[in-house]
């Protein structure tokens, strides 16, 4: 409860911070998506929801289907099938044993398809067909309403598709998984006695890379999906159709950057600044409300935010500096952001009784006076 005789509340909006870089830099993708992990806002996009194909970026929901039917220590035998997937493989031989977390490092880092297919046969009990059902349920679940999986590995099938919004979406439940969120910011694994290189250039050329999937088709062209993080800020984007893989590697990381360039810390909420100002009796000096403390966030660059201070306009005394008497709400486009108590900023006594009647009679003594005036 507030103490005060009326309560005040305003409203006003708190300066935005500076945008930079409002306009989104120029790529040569088909389709592209970005999202912050700070406040989920869509920073840029492009035919966002449109289906096409995603190549191995696939291998994300492989991988998060078959964790769910396998562990990692389970040793499968590689099915005939798997090694006569072609394009990229580790390469697997018919009949060879090896280890779930080789097979999931081998699909996530060299984005291997041999390795994939047989991760979809050894979950599926011999099924691959059952397998890419369970994909497709999940996806379903995730609410990824524009993707449909045919494989498991992504090579250009009639309706195997996604979005640049819906991979964005994948990666990021994805990326709950530690084993997953380890393996897909590897560069370099070594399985079953191969030594394999990750298909993402940009672990290796771009320090802000958390990581990422890449994919290449006819297709779908040159894709990728990734994170990026700068201190407390965190971004997601995707790049689907992009010309070559340079052209993909420059996309991606010109849309992370300029995400991450829109966000800075700002203080959402000032200690030292006096918010409201409440009366007092007898005489007294004015009570000056203060936030209990400051609160500093991240904020996109160029949105403003408002302010709500909810305080008495009067209050009785005595007041102990401290007292809380009031608060402060910080909101972002209707979202509460951040919020404080607002307290008293100085010790107010209560006057004695001599002094309290010495002020009543000097209120009546000036009552008088002008009234005869």
């Amino acid at each position: 409860m507030l103490r005060g005789a009326a309560l005040l509340v305003v409203a006003g909006v708190v300066a935005a911070l500076a945008s930079v870089a409002a306009a989104s830099p120029p790529v040569a993708a088909e389709a592209y998506f970005v999202q912050s992990g700070v406040d989920g806002t869509v920073l840029a996009q492009r035919a966002a929801a449109e289906p096409r194909a995603i190549a191995s970026i696939t291998k994300l929901m492989t991988v998060i289907v078959a964790l769910q039917h396998l562990k990692l220590d389970d040793v499968v035998t590689v099915p005939r099938l798997a090694t006569r997937i072609g394009e990229a493989s580790v390469p697997l031989r018919t009949g060879e044993k090896i280890t779930v977390r080789e097979l999931v490092e081998a699909a996530l880092i060299p984005s291997a398809n041999d390795a994939a297919t047989t991760l979809a046969y050894a979950a599926g009990e011999g099924s691959v067909p059952r397998f890419v059902s369970w994909m497709n349920d999940e996806a379903a679940l995730l609410g990824l309403h524009e993707t449909h999986f045919v494989t498991p590995h992504g090579l250009d099938r009639p309706g195997h598709v996604s979005s640049a919004r819906d991979v964005v979406a994948l990666l990021r439940v994805a990326l709950e998984d530690p084993v997953i969120r380890r393996f897909a910011a590897t560069g370099h694994a070594e399985v079953a006695g191969r030594d394999l290189d990750t298909t993402d250039d940009l672990l290796a050329s771009f320090p802000a890379l958390v990581a990422g999937k890449t994919g290449h088709t006819d297709d779908a062209g040159w894709a990728e999906v990734a994170e990026a993080r700068r201190g407390p800020v965190s971004i997601y984007a995707s790049v689907l159709g992009d010309p070559s893989r340079t052209r993909r590697n420059a996309d991606l990381q010109a849309l992370l950057t300029w995400a991450l360039g829109r966000y800075r810390r700002g203080l959402a909420i000032d200690s030292t600044r006096v918010y409201a100002v409440a009366r007092t009796a007898y005489g007294r000096p004015a009570v000056r409300l203060v936030a209990r403390r400051s609160v500093v966030r991240v904020q996109l660059t160029g949105r403003p935010l408002v302010e709500r201070v909810v305080a008495p306009s009067e209050v009785s005394l005595p007041v102990v500096r401290g007292d809380r008497l009031g608060e402060i709400m910080v909101f972002e486009r209707g979202r509460l952001v951040a919020s404080s108590p607002l307290v008293a900023a100085d010790s107010i006594p209560k006057p004695d009784a001599f002094g309290r009647v010495r002020w009543y009679a000097t209120r009546t003594l000036h009552r008088f006076v002008s009234l005869v005036s």
